[in-house]
């Protein structure tokens, strides 16, 4: 059983424009949804302790997909974006279409390569014209103040394949055909994370996972959460070990074998969504009160 690429978590403020986004200019599906009622122990959500939504969105199951985690902090409606996420990558004419057909703002940036900004900020780039395959997630870039360093991190502490570098890019992964990490060089300048950091996740078989754990320690790395067992109800038990490269980019490891139960497919995701929207009078309760949501800080 191999390291696999999974999922990248991002912040939301706006649920219902983001949903809208995913599922009508992206064209992806709503492929789980759950509610918490208080902070996740491995800071799943954030540094927050309050209700919250973790919804997951991708175009296919996370066992052959590359897929987005949406985490929604009832009562925050603002992050602030750092220079640490540079953008998604994703190969479909349909998702430019899409945009084009329902105004949402959309850029050549070159030929065959468009950009849209999701809610909060977050860069898509999307490739016209790519051959069909399984997955449209192509890669996930992220930015490093020393691509160097960054590089051997990656490869000779988590055991990813360097596919391509240039002067001021490399692109890594597990396998060729999974979703990669492109770190994009800063050229010396610092990586700024601010509030609306993500994190990346993969997962190894569970074995591996104190293996990595004590590698980390063993290079004096960082270790944001220790191997941890974290429950949902009614779904399997998982083990994750929380990480962060030199730049502090948050990297997750979770076990493959239980992740695989955990992750799959509700066909009632998208009503759940639906309806937890509509029962969140956040919104409207603040507009009344003509104030704004509070800003994460």
């Amino acid at each position: 059983m191999s390291r696999r690429a999974l999922h990248y978590v991002f912040k939301v403020g706006d649920r219902t424009t983001t949903a809208k986004f995913y599922r009508e200019v992206l064209g992806m599906k709503i492929l789980r949804h759950e509610e918490f009622a208080e902070g996740c122990k491995a800071t799943c959500n954030g540094p927050y302790d309050g209700r919250w939504s973790k919804t997951m969105v991708g175009y296919g199951d996370e066992d052959n997909h590359f897929v987005m985690e949406l985490t929604y902090n009832y009562g925050i409606g603002h992050y602030k974006l750092g220079n640490d996420f540079i953008g998604m990558t994703i190969a479909s004419k349909e998702a430019i279409e899409n945009a084009k057909s329902i105004e949402w703002p959309i850029q050549e940036v070159e030929k065959d390569c468009y950009v849209v900004e999701a809610p909060g900020g977050y860069n898509f780039y999307l490739l016209d014209n790519q051959p069909p395959s399984p997955d449209p997630v192509k890669k996930v870039t992220l930015s490093s103040s020393n691509l160097q360093k960054s590089i051997d991190y990656w490869t000779k502490l988590c055991g990813m394949t360097l596919f391509e570098q240039k002067d001021d890019h490399a692109v890594l992964g597990f396998n060729e055909n999974q979703c990669k990490l492109e770190l994009h060089d800063l050229k010396g300048e610092k990586v700024n994370h601010e509030t609306a950091f993500g994190r990346i996740a993969f997962s190894c078989p569970r074995s591996e996972l104190p293996i990595i754990e004590s590698s980390m320690k063993g290079n004096e790395q960082t270790i944001i959460t220790p191997l941890v067992s974290l429950d949902t109800p009614g779904k399997a038990t998982v083990e994750v070990v929380i990480l962060a490269d030199p730049d502090n980019h948050e990297i997750c490891f979770v076990g493959d074998e239980a992740f695989r139960e955990l992750s799959q497919t509700d066909v009632t995701a998208d009503e759940l969504l639906s309806k937890a929207i509509a029962e969140d009078k956040s919104d409207e309760w603040f507009a009344k009160q003509k104030k704004r949501k509070a800003e994460a800080s």
